[in-house]
């Protein structure tokens, strides 16, 4: 991996960089003594566990374990190849990186992948050539602009338009080489049913791309000019290997950069709400491809902030599809605040009859908190003069409250709730606290048996015992060579740290020294990784290495051989179901054997 790039190059990029500068682009970091710490970009927490190490330009969280240098951090993060972190990080540096084809490797998408998201990237070309600079799109051109969208806007989300003929791009397609099973899985191309070949999925439409991460094309939304009963609004490409609807938000490539400068998203319905808030400078926004909020996209939006001001549409359904984006997203511990629209105003009909400034200074930026917004939805359509209205009012706001608020908010809030209704403060605080005991008790977790827990240390002291081993071996190549050839075989006992020890020597045979940054970026799985980091951070002896590697082979070997004489009981046992007592005694005779060399 590393080694189509000169080692100098590596080393001058590496040591040109700084980690906690770069790291302080992804995540809000604050000094504490000698390291910085911040929220873990990789998982979700509440309490700060992710730590950078200036000294040692690494990175380590001690909640899920992730950690490594400035490249790798680059690598996990934007979910790059180690040459394109490389090449990012030397244009910081002021240093040309060349980029080759994109390694095999679990970050770097399957070469079937990259075929499908060039497909779309040649379409998306193609759809915006023809909007810009054909007789064919002037009509959609015009429409646009008519619709407030400017050059600017256009050339920035590539939207384009697909000319109304039956099989203009998969022709084309076609004629650059891409097979019929290609085109089917694009979901650019629709088969015949009556007679061979392929019609375009997407004709006659204005064309919005939907982007990855890094910016490429993976599906598109077409919209028609003129609304139709016979044709739908909108038609979306179809899910296909490169495009899951749960795991995609629209504009993440080019709103990162804001949502880290302003520390919040704006969460719209749609990709078309975001276009609509670029009208007014909301950069920092993103949106749901026409499903509800899921579990992939809270995970991908911590990565990049944990305030988020959602905005739905002003009408029952964005109503509904708000609250439970704002509960979900407050249960994993974000900041959620809600932007409400009047009326039944979608963002574009908000900017369009009140202009962009009164959109960004009004709405987005006056949001309600999320215990504000949940007493406001629970107060729609109901009538307090009705005692079921009332009961369901105080219910559903109590609980939104139980579990969710601190005791300033439970106090401010069931104040106003005997304001509006007219009971007293001590009966709803009473009800209150029956529903927040419900809660805690549905929430609390179960004890873990007690044999689970001596079967945790048992697996805990093996564990540190091959940490401590390998960081020896990583940190000093002449301790690898002695091991390697005082023992046969590879002295660890789990799967992990074996695939470690395995890559280890390989990358000792290549550059014959320790150098435990080099060695991370070959390493492909980042779960490996993780290890690796656990290892580098371990306590070693430096006054007396040799014997503590020495118990540490020790205890290893114990193991082993504890595990042969499990294993052995149990063979004996089976031999004496089986009346083989020839075979039960000599196995017998093995665990005795064994029992003596521990």
């Amino acid at each position: 991996m590393s080694n189509r790039v000169p080692e100098e190059v590596v080393e001058k990029i590496r040591s040109s960089t700084d980690i906690v500068d770069v790291v302080g682009e992804y995540v809000q970091l604050t000094k504490r003594g000698r390291n910085w710490f911040g929220l873990c970009p990789f998982h979700g927490e509440s309490t700060p566990s992710f730590s950078v190490t200036a000294d040692k330009q690494i990175f380590h969280c001690f909640g899920c374990g992730a950690g490594g240098n400035v490249i790798t951090f680059l690598m996990d993060i934007e979910n790059l190849s180690f040459q394109e972190a490389l090449s990012k990080l030397g244009g910081r540096a002021g240093v040309d990186v060349e980029v080759s084809a994109p390694a095999e490797s679990a970050a770097a998408p399957s070469k079937s992948d990259q075929q499908l998201i060039a497909m779309h990237e040649f379409a998306a070309d193609m759809y915006h050539h023809i909007l810009l600079n054909t007789e064919e799109g002037q009509a959609a051109l015009d429409y646009l602009e008519n619709r407030g969208f400017s050059r600017e806007m256009i050339e920035k989300n590539r939207i384009g338009w697909s000319l109304p003929e039956w099989n203009y791009i998969a022709s084309a397609l076609q004629r650059k080489g891409y097979s019929e099973e290609e085109l089917e899985t694009s979901g650019l191309a629709i088969p015949r049913e009556q007679s061979n070949g392929y019609f375009d999925r997407f004709r006659g439409r204005i064309m919005f791309p939907i982007t990855n991460e890094n910016g490429k094309v993976i599906a598109f939304s077409g919209r028609i000019m003129e609304n139709t009963k016979q044709e739908a609004k909108y038609m979306n490409s179809p899910e296909s290997p490169i495009f899951q609807k749960s795991q995609v938000l629209y504009n993440v490539h080019q709103a990162r950069n804001a949502i880290r400068k302003n520390r919040k998203i704006v969460l719209f319905e749609g990709f078309m709400d975001v276009i609509a808030a670029g009208k007014a400078g909301v950069d920092n926004a993103l949106a749901t491809m026409g499903t509800a909020l899921t579990s992939q996209h809270i995970r991908l939006m911590k990565r990049f902030a944990q305030e988020v001001v959602v905005c739905f549409d002003g009408d029952d359904a964005g109503w509904e599809a708000a609250k439970k984006a704002a509960i979900a997203l407050n249960e994993e511990n974000f900041k959620v605040e809600i932007a409400v629209l009047p009326g039944k105003m979608d963002p574009d009909d908000y900017v369009r009859e009140h202009g962009a400034e009164a959109f960004k200074e009004q709405i987005i930026g006056k949001p309600h908190a999320f215990i504000a917004f949940g007493m406001m939805h629970a107060r729609r359509h109901k009538n307090f003069q009705y005692e079921n209205d009332l009961l369901q009012y105080i219910q559903e706001v109590l609980q939104l409250l139980a579990g969710r608020s601190t005791p300033i908010e439970r106090d401010l809030y069931i104040k106003q709730l005997s304001n509006e209704t007219g009971l007293s403060e001590e009966a709803i605080l009473q009800h209150y606290r029956k529903l927040e005991n419900r809660s805690i008790e549905r929430t609390r977790p179960e004890a873990p048996a007690k044999p689970q827990k001596k079967a945790v240390k048992q697996v805990t002291a093996l564990h540190r015992a091959e940490r401590l081993l390998f960081s020896h071996l990583l940190a000093d190549a002449s301790v690898m060579e002695k091991v390697a050839v005082e023992r046969t075989g590879i002295p660890f006992v789990s799967e992990e740290f074996q695939a470690l020890y395995v890559q280890l020597l390989g990358f000792y045979e290549e550059w014959d020294k320790a150098d435990f940054h080099k060695f991370l970026e070959t390493l492909q799985d980042a779960e490996l990784r993780k290890l690796v980091m656990e290892t580098a951070l371990s306590e070693r002896d430096p006054e007396h290495p040799d014997e503590e590697i020495a118990d540490c082979l020790k205890h290893l070997e114990k193991h082993r051989i504890e595990q042969q004489i499990k294993l052995k009981i149990q063979q004996s046992k089976e031999a004496e179901k089986q009346h083989d007592l020839k075979r039960a005694l000599l196995l017998a005779q093995e665990v005795i054997t064994l029992k003596k060399s521990l």
